[in-house]
């Protein structure tokens, strides 16, 4: 019951983190749920919750979507998704576990770097985005640094990046789980307070996008993320030295 009870709560603060900033979700939930279910299990639940966040935002939000980059994004990132879930099928939990820490981390490290580096611009930055996104999202279900750091680099206005980012996002999340082709082994339980979770989440941050400060907002989730990262290699690491 602890376990369901702390996997709602995490899934309902990405769900805000995301209504807010545009992204977030995959950033915040994906080092928690790694290390409440495990790298494979834990990752899937981040693409099944990812999927449902991105297109319930979407729904609100579809007027600001723009068609033409949301295809540049997504064409590319497709064959990385094969390319990702491909890795997280391969390596065994300890490994897969470190790798998704540091990852989550590297890509942490771009949103900070963003604002000053402006490296992704045009088709080729594009493609290079979707790239990134995909194979992130489907190893450790984190795309959204790649394209955010494209959106900064292209002056991609924010209302219209966070509109289309719902619908790469979903498209990548959908992409993700089919690649992998599992399901999580989560109890009833768990279930219900991840739904719940999602639902206040996208609800709260709902009744906080217009009153609370996207930076800060960002800045809080970087924080979060990084913990959460930092504990998924500390505990793979500590597997790895305990198998040997």
């Amino acid at each position: 019951m602890i376990q369901a009870i702390g996997l709602g709560l995490v899934v309902f603060v990405g769900a805000a983190a995301q209504r807010i900033t545009g992204l977030g979700f995959s950033l915040v939930t994906s080092p928690y749920l790694v290390l409440l279910l495990g790298p494979f299990d834990g990752v899937l639940v981040v693409n099944a919750c990812a999927v449902l966040t991105a297109f319930v935002v979407l729904t609100q939000v579809w007027r600001d979507v723009d068609p033409r980059r949301a295809a540049l994004l997504i064409g590319p990132a497709l064959p990385a998704v094969a390319a990702g879930a491909w890795m997280a099928r391969s390596l065994p939990a300890p490994p897969l576990a470190v790798v998704v820490g540091v990852l989550i981390l590297c890509a942490l490290v771009a949103v900070v770097a963003s604002e000053r580096a402006r490296v992704l611009r045009g088709t080729p930055g594009a493609v290079a985005a979707g790239i990134g996104s995909g194979f992130l999202n489907a190893t450790v279900g984190a795309g959204g640094p790649a394209v955010a750091l494209y959106a900064v680099s292209s002056g991609w206005a924010q209302h219209r990046f966070a509109a289309t980012a719902q619908l790469v996002f979903g498209v990548l999340g959908v992409a993700s789980l089919a690649a992998k082709g599992g399901r999580p082994s989560m109890a009833a339980a768990e279930w219900a307070t991840v739904a719940a979770g999602l639902t206040a989440g996208v609800l709260t941050g709902n009744g906080l996008a217009g009153r609370f400060s996207p930076a800060r907002g960002r800045t809080a989730v970087i924080a979060l993320a990084m913990a959460g990262a930092a504990l998924t290699v500390v505990k793979g690491v500590a597997a790895l030295c305990g198998c040997r």
